[in-house]
């Protein structure tokens, strides 16, 4: 399976378990890789044979923006279902980074991982 992945996807979003977290927001920052068949897109040169990967990240970028969930797990499971649609698309990994997670000792970043299939 050929891979295309779009890294450091940013938006802001109003996603968490407190109050605080849904009224200020905070920026999520999404990584996918996406597992599809390239190659009768690269035969042809044809955009319309793989995913079109600038629609999939305003798509994702939506979904971050749109409606509150309080765990980064159901955000990443939206994100997968959302890349999923895409017809050529048979596998996704998405990452959700939410480097101001509100933890009270210093860190670098939380993150959830997942990968999700048509199969």
């Amino acid at each position: 399976m050929d891979r295309v992945a779009l890294r450091g996807l940013k938006a802001r979003g109003h996603h968490g378990v407190y109050p605080r977290e849904r009224e200020e927001g905070q920026t999520f920052i999404v990584d996918l890789v996406l597992g599809l068949d390239t190659r009768a897109a690269a035969a042809d040169d044809d955009l319309t044979k793989t995913v079109h990967y600038g629609i999939v990240a305003e798509e994702v970028v939506a979904a971050v923006e749109g409606e509150p969930v309080d765990l980064i797990e159901t955000l990443a499971e939206r994100i997968a279902q959302t890349c999923l649609k895409h017809e050529g698309v048979l596998e996704v990994e998405v990452c959700v980074h939410k480097p101001d997670a509100p933890i009270t000792v210093p860190f670098d970043d939380v993150t959830v991982t997942i990968t999700r299939s048509r199969v």
